[in-house]
């Protein structure tokens, strides 16, 4: 019985709301950590290099702790439940790639690329800060799928327009201004990618013949997809580019896996990779090339003609040992011209050691992690196929880039994420790592109250 004057609460009364932790004080900190560790990085190449501190340090610091400080500000502002690990990661990886193509630089009087590498960081980070401030929902770009689509196809044909650089149409050169159109075709791709699979994921998954354990989807469902993707692979191949060929081709099967749950995508997309791969690597004279320096690295040394770029990529890397050589003290310039670009990775393995690597690919791993685990948390399809998307996109081309300098695949001529040389690179990175503020600020804003928010265990 219940006794006179008591109270009883409603047994389905909602949880009170309360405050969820924005932690953006923890961002602020580890965002003044990174800049601290790329002025130190800065101010030991000159050390090592010269015996003093380079006399733009203080500039340079400055320069990269007003860019972090007001994207943190426009993240604090706009995206305040956004993870708070995402900017650090990128301020640090984008301050460590500057300092490494500094140090290059001094090993090229002639050829400086840091100060145009600043000035596309700038860039970059300015449109992180618009996407922050303007884009005030990621759903929004659902809207814009066949916009996006159009737009992908259009920059990736542009180049074929332009004369070739180093054996590839990737790149438009006008009046000494250069951009590489496939680098913002595949922010845009993966747009697309995700708003047509989340609004069809049902039919992929559950509709169409099946063939012995596989359920394939139909041809109305399936077929413009793999026109799209097909007609993008198909002009990069033409323009041979075959690096991000093959980033297209992974980001495909990995979100039609991710819409569809089925793993048979996973064994399809490996198997037509696999039969891809040799064929090109037997029809193509340059890919061939790659393929047998990749499978005899060390012949041009046996027939006296000099080590190759993965040669003296593989002697850096074993020269640096553990600790590495110190910032400076390197030899990696003898790789040759692709040293700040496709080979800057070799430069941090022979000056940072395995140690040093190991903390470089971790940072890559953490702020792909983050990006799957803001994804996963999402309710609504579009936004969890759009961050598992951008995610894989970082994954994909680390995997690349890394293995090709390393020996352990043939070597595809991409940019290394934030660290290597190249300007349309960097801005589409910071891209990326915007989307994926915005993706996590409505992952863990759509909590209302920390009894549901512990419970599932988000961060």
């Amino acid at each position: 019985m219940i006794k006179a004057g008591s109270t009883v609460a409603p047994a389905d009364a909602p949880a009170p709301a309360v405050r969820l932790p924005r932690r953006r004080g923890i961002e602020l900190a580890l965002i003044v950590l990174a800049v601290l560790l790329s002025v130190y990085g800065y101010c030991d190449v000159g050390l090592a290099k010269n015996g003093t501190v380079p006399p733009g340090a203080a500039g340079y610091g400055a320069g990269l702790g007003v860019l972090a400080l007001v994207a943190h500000l426009a993240v604090r502002f706009r995206a305040p439940c956004a993870d708070p690990l995402l900017l650090p990661i990128g301020v640090l990886l984008n301050g460590l790639g500057l300092v490494l193509i500094y140090r290059l630089d001094l090993e090229t009087p002639g050829d400086r690329a840091a100060p145009t590498q600043l000035v596309w960081s700038t860039l970059g980070v300015a449109l992180f800060i618009v996407t922050v401030l303007l884009l005030r929902d990621h759903r929004l770009l659902q809207r814009y799928a066949y916009v996006c689509v159009v737009a992908a196809l259009v920059l990736l044909t542009l180049p074929i327009l332009f004369p070739a650089v180093n054996g590839a149409r990737i790149w438009i050169r006008i009046a000494g201004f250069s951009i590489q159109p496939g680098e913002f075709a595949k922010v845009l791709l993966a747009v697309f990618f995700a708003a047509y699979l989340a609004a069809n994921r049902n039919a992929l998954a559950y509709t169409g013949r099946r063939v012995w354990r596989l359920q394939f989807p139909t041809g109305r469902v399936l077929g413009p997809i793999v026109t799209i993707w097909l007609l993008s692979v198909g002009v990069l191949v033409l323009e041979r580019d075959l690096g991000t060929s093959l980033l297209f081709f992974g980001l495909f099967v990995v979100l039609l896996y991710v819409a569809t749950g089925r793993v048979g995508w996973l064994a399809v997309g490996l198997l037509l990779a696999a039969l891809g791969a040799v064929a090109v690597g037997w029809l193509e004279p340059h890919v061939h090339n790659r393929v047998e320096d990749w499978l005899h690295p060390f012949a041009s040394i046996e027939a006296g003609q000099g080590p190759n770029q993965l040669a003296q990529s593989l002697f850096a890397f074993a020269a640096g040992g553990m600790l590495g050589t110190g910032l400076g003290l390197g030899h990696s310039i003898l790789i040759g011209f692709a040293v700040k670009s496709d080979f800057i990775l070799a430069t941090a393995g022979e000056e940072l050691g395995l140690a040093g690597l190991s903390a470089i690919f971790l940072l890559y791993g953490l702020l792909v992690e983050r990006g799957y685990r803001a994804g996963l948390a999402l309710r609504d399809p579009f936004g969890r196929l759009l961050a598992v998307g951008l995610a894989s996109i970082v994954a994909l081309q680390v995997f690349v880039i890394a293995g090709g300098v390393t020996g352990l695949i043939p070597l595809t001529g991409m940019a290394m994420p934030f660290l290597a040389q190249g300007g349309s690179s960097v801005v589409t990175n910071w891209a990326i790592v915007a989307l994926l503020i915005r993706v996590s600020d409505q992952a863990r804003g759509q909590y209302q109250n920390q009894d549901q928010y512990e419970a599932e265990g988000r961060v």
